[in-house]
């Protein structure tokens, strides 16, 4: 798989970089740095799009050959978003909430190129189990919780013995809903032989 056009992500997540890397792109990474509050009027689900294009959008206007690709991820449990956890008291609060619960993982997506930009989203119902305090606890001390919306990662521990179904898209929970972003690029796809 080729794309003339230069990739570049403006996002630190490492979980973005691998999805990206793992799906067979090519990209640089550069950071932006965007002020990530926003109003009580703004729905929750709508949140990481406008996110996600504030991303882009601080990096500047592309040059023809570079395609600029924001992104942002909201969890969502019973219409508040947790954002990610600032301290141990908080992941642990998080993951008790998202205990025996159901909740939304809604993954905003911008991409920019010299012609203008398109955003959007998808989402993913997650079901967590019942988790013991001792879980929690183990995930917290043990893992890292501070750098993930809603305190937690489906790929680590806690997501493979917590979660025990998704509906949706494993990669938006994870940080990137790669299918959708490789249906964005595919005009800019060639398969070489």
């Amino acid at each position: 798989m080729k794309i003339n056009e230069k990739i570049i992500l403006v996002s630190a997540s490492p979980r973005r970089k691998q999805i990206l890397r793992e799906a067979g792109f090519r990209f640089e990474v550069i950071t932006t740095a965007v002020d990530e509050s926003f109003g009580p009027d703004i729905p929750p689900d709508k949140v990481p799009e406008m996110l996600a294009r504030r991303k882009a959008e601080a990096f500047g206007n592309p040059e023809p050959d570079q395609i600029i690709i924001g992104a942002d991820t909201v969890v969502i449990v019973n219409g508040i978003i947790l954002n990610k956890p600032e301290n141990r008291q908080e992941a642990v609060e998080m993951l008790g909430r998202l205990s025996h619960n159901t909740h939304q993982v809604v993954t905003g997506v911008c991409i920019r190129v010299n012609r203008g930009l398109v955003t959007f989203s998808d989402t993913t119902l997650v079901h967590f189990k019942p988790l013991s305090a001792e879980e929690i606890n183990y995930y917290v001390d043990h893992f890292s919780p501070f750098d993930k919306a809603g305190g937690y990662g489906v790929q680590d521990f806690i997501g493979m013995v917590g979660i025990d179904r998704i509906e949706g898209s494993f990669y938006t929970v994870m940080g990137l809903p790669v299918h959708k972003v490789y249906e964005h690029l595919k005009p800019y796809i060639r398969f070489s032989e």
